[in-house]
C-alpha cells in the first residue's frame, strides 16, 4: 500500500542509511527516503554501498536523478531488485551540479520528458513510482507551469506527486538559497489538490512541526517534513501518537539510543566510523538537561580513530532521563 501521510524528505549528505535507521526507531510509519542517486552512479558504481539499507527501513523509497527513460527505467528495476518500496524520481533539486546534468528541478521545464521516464519506469517495475517537483522554475507561472508537469507525469502513470511548495531560482540563487528565499505558496498545493482528488498529493517545504503537518493534511494527503525532521528528530517520537493515533515505538530518546546500540555495533565490526551514524545524533535532545554536554562529548570523542559505543553511552548519560518540553510542540 502507498501511504505517504507522513515521510521525511530526502537531504543530500544527510538521510544516509545510518539517519534512516535511526529515524526508523523514533517513527514506525514515517515513510522513508534514500539522498538522491543519478542513475550513472546506481548503473556505474558500488551499488552494494550506495544502494544497501537495513531491513528495519521499511518502507523506504529510492530516490533517482536523472532523465534519460532508458537509464531510469535500469535503475528502477535495479532499486526494486534490492527491496525498496518506492522509486521517486527528483525534479526539485536546484543544485548547478543537477542542472548541467539535465535533471532535477531544471526538468520542470521538459514536462514531456519527465512523463516517458514515469512512463518507462512503470512499466519496468510492479511497485510504485512517484515524482517530487517543485511549483516551477524562474520565470515560469507556477499556475501553468505544475499543472502542466502533474498532468504528465499522472497521465504517464505517477502514483503520487509529492510539491515542494516553493519555486526553484536556477539563475540567480544557489541551492542555500532556493530552499529559503522563493516564498512558499502552499495553497498553489492545496489548488492541486482539488483538481486531481484521486491522485495523492504530498506537500513539503518550510513546514516546521507536527502541528503545522495536521493543519496541512485538512487540504493534501500527505506530509513531508525536511530539515526539521533531521536537524530536530526529537519531533519524530510524536509522529505516530499524533498522526496516526499509535504508540510510538520507543518511550524516549534514551530507548531510542539504546535500540540503536545493536546497529552501531555491527556497523563498527564492518569497519564504519563512529562518527559516520553519531553525526546525525546532534539534535536529539531538546529542552532537556545536558543537551549541549551530549553535543559536545560526541564532537570531540565520536571522531577519534577507534570509537566505540562507549562513546555514545558516555554521552547519553549526561543527558538527564526525562523530556523537558512537549516533544509535538
Amino acid at each position: 500500500m502507498l501511504d505517504h501521510r507522513f515521510s521525511v524528505a530526502p537531504m543530500m549528505d544527510w538521510t544516509d542509511r545510518h539517519c534512516r535507521v535511526f529515524h526508523r526507531l523514533l517513527t514506525r510509519r514515517a515513510r522513508l527516503y534514500t539522498e538522491m542517486l543519478t542513475t550513472g552512479a546506481v548503473i556505474h558504481g558500488d551499488r552494494r554501498r550506495l544502494l544497501g539499507f537495513d531491513a528495519s527501513e521499511h518502507p523506504v523509497a529510492l530516490q533517482l536523478g536523472g532523465s534519460d527513460p532508458r537509464d531510469l527505467a535500469t535503475c528502477a528495476k535495479i532499486g526494486e531488485d534490492f527491496g525498496y518500496d518506492e522509486i521517486n524520481l527528483n525534479v526539485g533539486c536546484p543544485s548547478d551540479r543537477v542542472k548541467d546534468g539535465r535533471f532535477g528541478a531544471c526538468l520542470m521545464a521538459e514536462p514531456a520528458l519527465v512523463a516517458d521516464g514515469v512512463q518507462a519506469m512503470k512499466r519496468e517495475v510492479g511497485i510504485p513510482v512517484t515524482v517530487k517537483c517543485r511549483i516551477g522554475i524562474d520565470d515560469q507561472d507556477p499556475e501553468m507551469a505544475l499543472d502542466e508537469l502533474a498532468r504528465s507525469v499522472i497521465g504517464a502513470g505517477a502514483d503520487a506527486l509529492i510539491v515542494h511548495a516553493r519555486k526553484a531560482w536556477l539563475n540567480g540563487l544557489s541551492p542555500k538559497e532556493n530552499r529559503d528565499l522563493p516564498p512558499l505558496d502552499y495553497h498553489r498545493v492545496y489548488r492541486l489538490k482539488a483538481s486531481v482528488p484521486g491522485v495523492p498529493i504530498i506537500i513539503n517545504g518550510g513546514i516546521g512541526s507536527l502541528s503545522e503537518a495536521k493543519q496541512h493534511l485538512g487540504f493534501v494527503d500527505g506530509v513531508m517534513l525536511g530539515r526539521a525532521a533531521y536537524q530536530e528528530p526529537w519531533r519524530l517520537l510524536a509522529a505516530d501518537p499524533e498522526l496516526f493515533g499509535e504508540a510510538p515505538p520507543h518511550a524516549t530518546m534514551k530507548h531510542v539510543f539504546e535500540a540503536m546500540i545493536p546497529y552501531i555495533e555491527r556497523e563498527l565490526a564492518r569497519g564504519t566510523r563512529l562518527h559516520s551514524i553519531t553525526r546525525h545524533f546532534v539534535g536529539a535532545f531538546h529542552g532537556v538537561p545536558g543537551a549541549r554536554a551530549f553535543r559536545r562529548h560526541l564532537a570531540e570523542n565520536g571522531v577519534k580513530p577507534g570509537a566505540g559505543v562507549n562513546v555514545l553511552r558516555d554521552a547519553i548519560a549526561r543527558v538527564e532521563d526525562r523530556v523537558a518540553a512537549p516533544i509535538a510542540a
